[in-house]
């Protein structure tokens, strides 16, 4: 069934939810409406129990030409607080995603510039065709990449970080693949089939509540101290143990049973 919100297209299919941008004749672009509807979206597959890998997509040539400039034109009339507000809404956006309890997988057909390759940033995985150009361009029109820097670094360092955001540089998937900010590129025809085979994959093989933890932990660790962060694996290892989960996926394996997850 496929849920229509706002500017985005909502569908469930064997246990995948498939977000779909669906503002092409705006190549996409972000405003306050858009963001507010992928919130919304991810929300919703979030809560769906019988959901249990995202897919973010786009309808149109362009998966995200980033933030809509007639809107943000019309910002700068605004006070700073309400420019703070609608700030926070796009980090929301990307914490959401960036935290949230299900695998997100990214599936560009085409250019994912400024706020639109940040939105590609915060997912998990990233599939992408050779023809679709990246880059973080908000230095060359005056602006900056505020939010997305946050994530970014984290994702691919510094050094990497800087030389994406600082040149506001446009480049091509394979480009974009040796930065990091892609996991695999993959040929137009065969793009819908490949993010739909690993989106299966991670169905049948992987728990969901192991791989809600990892990512968690991924998340956490990397603001505390060696020491803490040690502290926090171990009680999570050990939670882990006592889990449904672990019980059933070690009785399996010694047991030479298949599981079902």
């Amino acid at each position: 069934m496929v849920y229509k919100m706002s500017l985005v297209l909502y569908e469930v299919k064997d246990r995948v939810g498939y977000i779909t941008l669906n503002r092409p004749e705006k190549r996409n672009a972000l405003d306050q409406e858009l963001v507010t509807a992928l919130k919304d979206a991810f929300g919703k597959a979030e809560s769906e129990d019988h959901v249990k890998v995202i897919v973010l997509q786009a309808k149109g040539e362009v998966f995200c030409a980033g933030a809509d400039l007639a809107y943000l034109q019309q910002l700068q009339k605004f006070s700073f607080d309400q420019n703070l507000a609608d700030s926070n809404q796009l980090k929301d956006l990307f914490l959401k995603i960036y935290q949230l309890k299900k695998v997100v997988i990214a599936k560009v057909q085409g250019h994912a510039l400024a706020g639109g390759c940040g939105l590609t940033s915060v997912c998990d995985f990233v599939f992408a065709v050779p023809e679709a150009k990246f880059g973080y361009t908000e230095v060359k029109i005056g602006f900056i990449p505020a939010i997305v820097l946050v994530f970014l670094i984290r994702k691919i360092g510094e050094k990497k970080a800087k030389h994406l955001l600082l040149s506001g540089e446009l480049f091509p998937g394979n480009e974009a693949m040796s930065f990091g900010l892609l996991n695999y590129l993959v040929s137009k025809d065969k793009l819908h089939q490949a993010v739909d085979e690993f989106a299966k994959k991670l169905i049948v093989n992987n728990s969901t509540q192991s791989m809600a933890l990892t990512k968690q932990m991924i998340g956490q660790v990397q603001s505390m101290s060696l020491p803490d962060a040690l502290d926090y694996a171990a009680k999570m290892n050990a939670q882990a143990r006592a889990s449904d989960d672990c019980k059933k996926g070690i009785h399996a394996f010694l047991h030479k049973q298949e599981l079902n997850w």
